[in-house]
């Protein structure tokens, strides 16, 4: 079912499962100059943000997810721990979210959250139950997600706080009291999965959800290079009023969205139209030469902070983009770029990682044990599609 792209291009196997293999062991085993992930004590750890110096959702989330697919469970349940340990609230109008960045130490930077967490959290913790199954609490993962999926949506209907997507748009907010969009926040093949398995009550919402997210991709992409700010309003159109309405660090994403999509879901035409526009805007553009873009792809002096994510997500939309020159340049410049080193580490092979393991067919979907989710709650090991 999974398409290996890199064998697709002419990449041998054992050299495509050796350096995924490679890849996980310099983020999460290897020398500081790569490194992002460590432990804590005998049962927790986290993700830095390296440019940051600060522990956030986004990371830990995103680690939990490449954990599960990599059939990690030590690590994952050491990321789950501490994320639990030390970013879930408990009290006020964030309660039932997760703090979306706090120190090393555990404490909060910030008692807001950030929704791309929450809707990585929820996916990767449906993931762990279907393949691992569930233990006790916070070990049961399918329950975690579950209540988490509920908060998301139903937060603030008893007068206290703010759900994380609009109710009436179904669209995932920035934050929860807010009312604007991050283009890259939007994941329709994580709610079309979430249609399946969250509260039988809140199942459809999720399936207009899924829908709503790919029209509003339509929307906030450029109709001819592809590009999206890194916010949005409603109606696509791009939100500039704190100098976030251009095409930078959150927008990569959109690309290995899109990618993810197609490779989990696909039949919409419009999406891989996207994919393919993004590819051949940068198919003239050397990574050295990444910059900020207007969303028409008019380039600031000010250079990519990030361009080994760039060139990862635009690797990743080769997924779903059309085969051609684009796709396969943007495959060959994330094979024969190395992860990155430095203090700016983080965010760029996070992006590395989930390419490689998209690229190479190892992001999969983790389906419930034969007979449910009921049996799967009981102990039962789940299976990939």
């Amino acid at each position: 079912m999974y398409r290996n792209v890199f064998m697709e291009y002419g990449y041998d196997e054992r050299e495509i499962d050796a350096r995924v293999e490679d890849t996980w062991q310099q983020l999460f085993e290897g020398e500081e100059e790569t490194r992002i992930y460590y432990p804590v004590g005998e049962d927790m750890g986290y993700l830095l943000d390296t440019g940051n110096l600060d522990v956030r959702t986004e990371g830990m989330s995103y680690g939990m997810m490449m954990a599960v697919q990599m059939d990690r469970k030590d690590v994952f349940d050491r990321i789950w721990k501490w994320t639990h340990t030390y970013m879930y609230m408990t009290e006020g109008e964030n309660a039932g979210y997760f703090a979306w960045s706090c120190k090393p130490d555990g404490s909060r930077n910030s008692c807001g959250p950030a929704p791309d967490g929450e809707e990585y959290f929820a996916l990767a913790l449906f993931f762990a139950s279907h393949r691992w199954g569930d233990g006790e609490a916070p070990f049961d993962y399918a329950v975690q997600a579950r209540s988490l999926l509920r908060t998301c949506i139903h937060k603030g209907e008893d007068g206290v706080g703010y759900p994380m997507w609009d109710p009436e748009r179904k669209l995932i907010k920035f934050v929860p009291n807010c009312d604007f969009s991050d283009p890259s926040y939007h994941l329709p093949h994580f709610y079309e999965l979430f249609a399946l398995w969250a509260e039988p009550g809140d199942r459809r919402f999720w399936k207009e959800a899924a829908m709503a997210s790919r029209d509003y991709l339509v929307l906030s992409c450029h109709p001819a290079t592809g590009l999206a700010p890194e916010y949005a309003y409603y109606d696509g159109t791009p939100n500039n009023e704190r100098g976030f309405g251009h095409f930078f660090s959150d927008s990569y994403r959109v690309a290995a969205n899109l990618g993810l999509d197609e490779a989990w879901f696909g039949g919409d035409s419009r999406m891989r139209a996207i994919a393919s526009r993004i590819q051949a805007f940068f198919a003239d553009k050397d990574p050295s030469d990444y910059r900020r873009y207007t969303i028409e792809g008019e380039p600031f002096e000010e250079p990519a902070l990030h361009p080994v994510g760039l060139l990862a997500a635009n690797a990743m939309a080769a997924l779903a983009a059309e085969d051609g020159p684009a796709a396969r340049r943007c495959v060959a410049l994330l094979w024969n770029t190395p992860v990155r080193t430095g203090e700016r580490r983080y965010y760029d092979n996070c992006l590395y990682l989930l390419a490689m393991l998209a690229l190479s067919g190892r992001y999969r979907i983790w389906m419930p044990a034969k007979g449910g989710c009921d049996q799967l709650e009981n102990g039962g090991a789940g299976h990939e599609v």
